[in-house]
């Protein structure tokens, strides 16, 4: 990825030449893949399989934090437990499976209000109420079940349900958060839409000016966007009009911030976003074909030396979400709605994604090969178990 300076001189070169970058060939998806269960269900599979990005570490401040929510359909909870490490479990009580916390809070230890059950923030069974009913139980083996594998990078929890069939993500990951920055808000909501028509919205710049006129396009460019690739991820810059007041600006030590949007896929199914004054941290769960919940985390910039956010600051971030909510998200929002409906109208057998819409096509190539992948495992794994049947 460019550095600051280097990315400024690349936008300021496409200003005066009235170009963009562009990708070296288009790239065709079927639309049967915004629409198919069987699809839609090997992406759940892949999920399980990959590194996938949970939550912001920021979203677990202190010993006893946690965040509960559904990956890939699978209740799961991550904890930052008492010795300050972060785990992710499988979200079930031992005893009847149900469910031992929701959303995110703090907590000295899991509790399930079935049968009161307790378990450490290490994943222990700590407590059986009338434990004289269970002589047979073995608590020591009778904790919640972990993850296979739980990896903090780049501000974020990554966590990996089963076996892995690559590194996803994590073959090469841009830089992201830092420990500087403050969670200020975080929300959840769903969408009746695919989630790969919410993640194409955000990787392109050639709908600015006829998508967003009044919103993002007076302070923007129409179709000047700055792709770039790392592993299966992607980095998109969308400069503000306002960059020109750097061409002469020295060039060490040189900050865009305030003077682009750069949004950062993760593969597959997170993004996350420097804005003019926050962060936006979103993670997709996909529901069904057409169905998608999203939990969005609101982070302040960095501050410097860990302190509080000054609240001039915290206040101009609280505006520059609600300015977001208000117009461009909203905008964005009725394109893709519009889109889903029109899936099943038998108008296209393809989505093409041109030259400008190159990490587009990243996104859908990477997630091709990946399930292939899948595929080829899974396959491997049937044959493994037809192979060592009895024969009769």
């Amino acid at each position: 990825m460019r550095n600051d300076a280097e990315l400024l001189d690349h936008i300021l070169n496409h200003i005066d030449q009235g170009t963009t970058d562009l990708g070296e060939e288009d790239w065709y998806e079927p639309v049967q893949n915004y629409s198919s269960q069987s699809r839609f269900d090997a992406e759940r599979r892949l999920m399980r399989r990959l590194p996938i990005p949970f939550c912001p570490v920021a979203a677990l401040p202190e010993l006893g934090s946690y965040v509960a929510r559904a990956s890939a359909g699978v209740p799961i909870v991550v904890v930052r437990d008492l010795e300050g490490t972060i785990r992710a479990f499988r979200n079930a009580c031992r005893h009847r499976g149900m469910q031992l916390a929701e959303g995110s809070g703090c907590t000295k230890i899991f509790r399930c209000t079935y049968h009161g059950w307790a378990y450490r923030l290490d994943g222990r069974l700590e407590y059986v109420p009338h434990e004289n009913g269970f002589p047979d139980l073995d608590k020591d083996s009778s904790g919640l079940v972990p993850v296979h594998s739980v990896n903090i990078q780049n501000g974020l929890v990554f966590i990996t349900q089963d076996e892995p069939i690559g590194l996803g993500a994590l073959e090469s990951l841009p830089e992201l958060l830092t420990d500087e920055q403050i969670l200020f808000d975080s929300n959840e909501s769903v969408d009746d839409i695919n989630w790969k028509l919410t993640a194409e919205g955000t990787l392109e710049g050639y709908h600015i000016k006829p998508t967003h006129p009044e919103s993002f396009y007076p302070y923007g460019y129409d179709n000047l966007n700055v792709v770039e690739m790392q592993g299966p991820n992607s980095r998109v810059c969308f400069p503000f009009r306002r960059i020109e007041k750097l061409r002469e600006a020295p060039r060490e030590n040189l900050s865009l911030n305030r003077m682009v949007t750069l949004v950062n896929r993760i593969f597959p199914f997170a993004s996350i976003t420097r804005l003019s004054q926050h962060y936006d941290v979103t993670f997709a769960e996909p529901e069904s074909p057409t169905r998608t919940r999203y939990f969005s985390y609101k982070l302040t910039m960095p501050i410097p030396n860990g302190a509080a956010p000054a609240a001039e600051d915290l206040a101009r971030a609280k505006k520059d979400v609600a300015f977001l909510s208000d117009t461009g998200n909203k905008e964005d929002a009725e394109v893709v709605s519009k889109i889903q409906a029109a899936i099943g109208s038998g108008a296209n057998s393809h989505y093409r994604f041109g030259r400008f819409e190159s990490a587009i096509g990243h996104l859908h190539s990477n997630l091709a090969r990946y399930l292939e992948l899948l595929e080829n495992s899974e396959h491997d794994a049937n044959e493994k178990v037809d192979s060592s049947a009895p024969t009769l």
